[in-house]
């Protein structure tokens, strides 16, 4: 009788032994998780693995380059500058293309100083020869590129010799008719001969210079990565507030947090808001009165929350029965210190109103804005630009469109 109570003891005290094992081993493990998960959430860093890219489609009206190639890269000041035509889509070839290993996924590339940015200012006279000119560029660097990536293992003698001294040549041909063009009917451009030479040099996209950082950066809150769902295979980093480490907006005009309201409804391209300053003065004297016509089209000017009683990115963008942005217009007037460097975004301008007046639709119809005069002597920048209901610029149905804002510049004193 004794020994099987203390067999049934031994067996039962066995048992608790493993149940404290598993239980722990769940525990540690549990732990590992939730500290990568935490670890993965607070650095939010790309794994340098691409989820896999939708399919190649038709772009929208007017998104592709003529020239066919969506995307220029120059070399400006050591580091990489990419401009990308329209609104970076490509043609479905130019995807494809891409696709087959045409892209710049790493490694190296030629590297040439920009020219465009270099160029005085062009006579109209010589303007369609300079441009044809500088149409021939991107193609001379494309061809050395193509030559880098089939040929660059052969050593770097070869590829100065045989990829980027030929290069070099041709650009020097290029820069040199530039130069003649401008000559012919304004001042001769200097120092033009200097942009010819090109390097080889990292592409830098395994820093993030794609797609804004990462490709799975541990921010997909909501699968807009993985899935089949927006932005598949583009790396979005993030699309609500679920990992960020900012406090929740609240409607207040305060930086340093994370807005979580929906961007709401967006119309139409031919329905999207627009607006031009008609109207406005060269010229004014300090603290002189003037005005600005503006005139706005597919803007409905009756919806504003006040920023300052907790309005601000509170409300989702919202249409009218027409399909037209329900909003407001913003006037801004500040005084600038430097023509070569922007503006401290910071500053408060020396003249600003929110225009609401229950007008507005989807024909032309203007306001005018009375401005009671600014009180510093210099350039002046007057700004115009959409508001929905909750002050963000009206979202646009594709991204090469231009937003409704304008801008003019009023000498003052």
């Amino acid at each position: 009788m004794r020994r099987s109570t203390r067999a049934r003891r031994s067996a039962g005290d066995a048992r608790s032994k493993r149940l404290l094992a598993v239980v722990g081993t769940l525990a540690v493990f549990g732990g590992i998780v939730a500290v990568t998960q935490l670890s993965s959430a607070e650095e939010r860093r790309p794994t340098g693995t691409r989820p896999a890219a939708a399919a190649c489609v038709q772009p929208s009206p007017g998104a592709t380059a003529p020239s066919g190639r969506g995307t220029s890269r120059t070399w400006q000041d050591g580091r990489w500058v990419r401009n990308h035509w329209g609104d970076g889509q490509q043609s479905v070839a130019e995807c494809e293309q891409t696709r087959g290993g045409g892209a710049d996924n790493g490694g190296s590339a030629v590297a040439c100083p920009d020219v465009a940015g270099r160029l005085p200012r062009v006579p109209d006279r010589a303007r369609a020869e300079v441009d044809r000119n500088l149409s021939l560029l991107p193609a001379q660097i494309a061809e050395a590129d193509r030559r880098l990536a089939a040929e660059g293992r052969r050593g770097e003698e070869f590829v100065r010799a045989s990829i980027l001294e030929p290069l070099a040549g041709k650009r020097r041909a290029t820069l040199g008719r530039i130069t003649v063009a401008i000559d012919r009917v304004g001042p001769r451009p200097q120092g033009l001969a200097q942009l010819a030479d090109c390097q080889v040099a990292p592409t830098g996209n395994g820093d993030g210079g794609n797609n804004g950082g990462g490709n799975n950066g541990g921010g997909n809150n909501g699968g807009g990565n993985n899935g089949g769902g927006p932005g598949a295979g583009l790396g979005v980093i993030a699309n609500d507030c679920g990992d960020s480490r900012l406090s929740p907006h609240d409607g207040f005009q305060n930086g340093n947090r994370c807005v979580g309201t929906a961007f709401g409804e967006v119309g139409a391209a031919a329905d999207n808001p627009s607006l031009l300053i008609t109207d406005f003065p060269d010229r004014v004297d300090t603290n002189q009165p003037f005005t600005l016509r503006v005139s706005t089209r597919n803007l409905v000017r009756d919806r504003f929350l006040p920023a300052g009683q907790g309005g601000y990115y509170v409300e989702s963008s919202l249409l009218n029965g027409e399909g037209l942005v329900r909003g407001h217009f913003h006037t801004a007037c500040r005084m600038l210190d430097s023509l070569r460097q922007p503006p401290q975004p910071q500053e408060v301008p020396a003249f600003f109103v929110a225009t609401e007046d229950s007008r507005g639709g989807a024909e032309p119809d203007d306001v005018t804005i009375q401005v009671p005069g600014l009180p510093g002597s210099g350039t002046a920048q007057c700004a115009v630009w959409a508001g929905d209901g909750s002050h963000r610029v009206p979202m646009m149905e594709r991204a090469n469109q231009t937003p409704a804002f304008d801008v003019v510049r009023i000498e003052v004193g």
